[in-house]
């Protein structure tokens, strides 16, 4: 998630409506940035607020018909607000948005674009949502100190964004401490992963089942056509492997997308001493194990 050490931190949510489900204003300590989370159906409302008449970068967020994946667009603007307003009247696909400026001027035209092609970067390593950018933004040239100033304001960003509910930025990172490796097995192959705290992570190598059993739930099978698409699962000659780590939602999850059939991935998922998921949570051990 961030592009360094995972940090403490406070953040700050202002609801201007009065109302959880409105337009949310997101601060952070020490921080020179603002977020501003808004429902569609409220920006026609509170365009006028200033926030949108400064130079920021932008998701536009909501379902996908494709798969059970959600769609993402990422955009900048020098002044965002025209750009969103073209977006309201010819993008449907988008419930939500969120916004992000500079309290200062710190944020120029150039900086945002930064921001908006590292985003879409992002988004396309962790291959948790549809992104609908049709062509990925190319970074413009930054000086070395400017280039270091701008990641330091994507590194504040990044752990807003699963606080609002979007994983799309979000790709395992390599782990420093110990945490417990467990193992599938079932219907001929073997799958290896760990729990982190936004999902269950399956590692790159892992074998995927063929197939799906009839019984298979529907979302198990339109996710993994997803992921397939994406490249995530592919046939490298010798059977259907993860080619990167991914993170899914639930333990659940990903074992029914790996072994193809509807199971409580906390009584699949098993450590090398056979105890499942759900025996290492209740007895507390969980985290005793190997390091990744």
């Amino acid at each position: 998630m961030s592009l360094t050490a995972q940090r403490p931190f406070s953040i700050h949510i202002f609801l201007p409506d009065g109302t959880p489900d409105g337009v949310r204003v997101v601060e952070k300590d020490n921080w020179l940035g603002v977020g501003l989370v808004c429902p569609r159906a409220r920006f026609p409302d509170a365009k006028s607020r200033p926030e949108f008449n400064r130079p920021g970068v932008y998701a536009l967020i909501g379902p996908s018909e494709e798969s059970d994946l959600p769609k993402v667009y990422i955009g900048q603007g020098d002044t965002a607000l025209p750009r969103l307003e073209q977006h309201f009247s010819k993008k449907d696909f988008w419930t939500s948005l969120i916004l992000f400026v500079s309290q200062t001027d710190f944020l120029d035209k150039t900086r945002i674009e930064y921001l908006e092609s590292r985003l879409c970067a992002l988004a396309g390593e962790a291959k948790r949502c549809v992104l609908d950018n049709k062509q990925a933004p190319q970074l413009p040239t930054l000086s070395e100190a400017a280039q270091a100033a701008v990641n330091g304001f994507l590194e504040e960003m990044l752990p807003i964004y699963p606080l609002l509910g979007v994983t799309a930025f979000e790709k395992p990172q390599v782990m420093r401490v110990e945490v417990t490796h467990y193992v599938l097995r079932a219907r001929g192959i073997e799958a290896r992963g760990y729990e982190e705290g936004s999902g269950f992570v399956v590692l790159a190598g892992s074998q995927v089942a063929n197939d799906f059993v009839p019984s298979a739930a529907t979302y198990l099978q339109t996710l993994r056509a997803a992921l397939q698409e994406q490249g995530v699962i592919a046939d490298r000659g010798d059977g259907l492997k993860l080619t990167q780590d991914y993170t899914f939602d639930s333990p659940s999850t990903a074992a029914g997308v790996v072994i193809g059939r509807t199971v409580n991935g906390r009584e699949t998922w098993r450590d090398e001493a056979g105890k499942t998921l759900k025996e290492n949570q209740s007895h507390g051990t969980e985290g005793n194990g190997e390091t990744v």
